[in-house]
């Protein structure tokens, strides 16, 4: 695994969004996710303006365009819920939680380790920033790839974003 992300590390730089790159992540979250699913554009444009510190980026050294990315909002809520998705007023700076919402790799970077490096330096930082635990929302067929990651299912989801059926995960940081 520290061969796999020492060679990521040197194809791509991680870090947190930059203001010009708004666009390519607007782009790549209408590629990643069907409609019913995908962040609006406006919505996407308001979380990187008002969270750029949790939208964390995987760009290509050689091309400098954004492969990937994972954006997330603290909260000191315990409980993943669908106002996340389309409020990133609902963000509390110094939150103890983060909620993710959503982990997009173009599908010409996929299978390559690139969403589990992206995902591994996230929750390395926020180990550094204090944060007790990381929540997300997938789908079923997602919950194996989170559970190699280190995430616990915690069961059905309260989620009906999509109008779909979606499972909560949480990545424990620090014991509550």
């Amino acid at each position: 695994m520290i061969q796999k992300s020492e060679e990521l590390q040197t194809c791509f730089e991680f870090r947190q969004i930059r203001f010009e790159e708004v666009e390519q992540a607007v782009e790549i979250e209408q590629i990643c996710f069907p409609p019913n699913e995908a962040c609006s554009p406006k919505m996407m444009r308001e979380r990187v303006a008002t969270v750029p510190e949790l939208f964390f980026v995987a760009v290509e050294k050689k091309s400098g365009k954004v492969a990937g990315f994972l954006n997330g909002m603290a909260t000191d809520e315990k409980k993943f819920r669908d106002e996340f998705f389309k409020d990133a007023t609902l963000h509390c700076k110094n939150g103890a939680y983060i909620m993710l919402l959503g982990l997009d790799v173009l599908p010409q970077y996929r299978g390559q380790g690139l969403a589990t490096e992206i995902v591994r330096q996230y929750i390395e930082r926020e180990k550094k920033n204090h944060r007790k635990a990381l929540y997300l929302t997938c789908l079923d067929n997602k919950i194996p790839m989170y559970e190699k990651m280190g995430f616990t299912n915690l069961g059905i989801s309260n989620s009906t974003w999509g109008d779909e059926v979606w499972y909560d995960m949480c990545y424990t940081l620090e014991k509550a």
